[in-house]
């Protein structure tokens, strides 16, 4: 945990990251881990991340709509 992937461009860029998320995932559901209380400036920090709009630049789209 705590590493950050800017982006990918490949199959198995995409596969490391969700390996990443699967082993993350894994790591917090166990019970010992959920029974630790989380850093306030962790969750002040996950909160105003989420509250960001979504991205509107994804790799590989086109500015263009079908609906144009």
């Amino acid at each position: 945990m705590g590493q950050q992937l800017q982006g990918w461009r490949s199959a198995s860029s995409q596969r490391v990251w969700l390996s990443m998320l699967v082993d993350t995932m894994e790591a917090v559901s166990r019970p010992d881990r959920r029974a630790v209380p989380c850093d306030s400036q962790v969750l002040a920090a996950l909160r105003t991340q989420l509250a960001r709009p979504a991205s509107v630049h994804v790799p590989y789209s086109s500015p263009y709509s079908l609906r144009n």
